[in-house]
């Protein structure tokens, strides 16, 4: 199952982005074929990604969000749009630690230490680009300092999910608490006693999920909604405005990478086709190989030559 819910409490002093992301994150691991804890730090950052695209407004905005570090994960990268529109990657899927002193995936020790940078591509000259240290590596700690320190935004990032024995996610999402202007001060105390007492985001997913069979994907929301805020006091009571997609989707395609190799100039499409006679490209994302016979690379040649006069 894949489906965001956002919603804001009576008092219009926070907003919350909930969501459940079994589906994306089980299709990311087939994909990529990765390992148990290479699958939960994808897992993590491919949902962290889509619910932070789901912030941005316009229609061809798209955000990326990159981890970095110099444990043996390398790299995790993900990028998502408004539409829910999410893919990404892990530099190494086979990455696979013991589990931590908590009994849960090490994915922090999986990062170890580097930096988080943001990107958002609002279709002006420059994107913007935030970064900062990671603050642990398990994501949502990461998550939760960058919008206080990066874009001065009071926010709580919950991520997890559960793997099975066969290695398959069993459940995944995500929450995104943030503080709206001029909220009331008395919510921030009841806001940080919920987060502190609540149980990881992937067990009220997976006993919510089971006791909703035959129920619509809203209602699965609106319930997993009701059980992370019922104890709230009733005047920040959080309220349902709006349900969304989100999902896995890689928009690669013959043209995208036609452009990548005239993007090499001349020469080195000269190279190839005098070489090997024809090139094989393997999108980053989605693992689709793309081969370019000597035919096809010949009138990349021509472009390529065209476009420098």
């Amino acid at each position: 199952m894949n489906k965001v819910v956002i919603g804001v409490d009576k008092s219009k002093s926070y907003r919350v982005y909930l969501a459940i992301t079994t589906t994306m994150a089980e299709d990311a691991r087939k994909v990529h074929g990765t390992a148990p804890t290479a699958t939960a730090a994808l897992s993590r950052v491919l949902t962290g990604a889509g619910l932070m695209g789901l912030m941005m407004k316009g229609e061809k905005d798209k955000l990326t969000v990159q981890f970095k570090g110099d444990g043996p994960a390398i790299e995790i990268l993900a990028t998502s749009n408004a539409k829910g529109q999410v893919k990404g990657y892990i530099a190494n899927p086979e990455v696979d630690l013991p589990l931590a002193e908590n009994g849960k995936l090490d994915v922090g020790s999986a990062l170890g230490i580097g930096e988080i940078v943001v990107i958002k591509d609002f279709g002006l000259k420059e994107p913007y680009i935030g970064k900062i240290a990671l603050v642990s590596g398990e994501i949502a700690d990461d998550l939760t300092a960058y919008f206080f320190i990066s874009e001065q935004q009071s926010s709580s990032v919950a991520l997890g999910e559960i793997i099975g024995p066969d290695e398959k996610v069993k459940a995944a999402g995500g929450m995104i608490i943030q503080m709206l202007p001029d909220s009331n001060e008395e919510v921030v105390d009841a806001l940080e006693e919920l987060v502190y007492d609540m149980p990881p985001i992937s067990s009220l997913i997976s006993e919510v999920v089971k006791s909703s069979v035959g129920k619509t994907k809203e209602a699965v929301m609106d319930r997993l909604l009701a059980k992370i805020f019922q104890s709230m006091p009733e005047e920040f009571a959080i309220e349902a405005l709006e349900y969304r997609d989100i999902g896995w989707h890689c928009d690669c395609s013959v043209s995208r990478l036609e452009q990548v190799i005239i993007s090499l100039g001349k020469k080195e499409i000269a190279q190839i086709i005098e070489e090997d006679g024809e090139a094989e490209l393997v999108c980053q994302f989605c693992r689709k190989r793309y081969n370019f016979d000597s035919e096809h690379l010949q009138r990349l040649l021509l472009e390529a030559a065209s476009s420098k006069k």
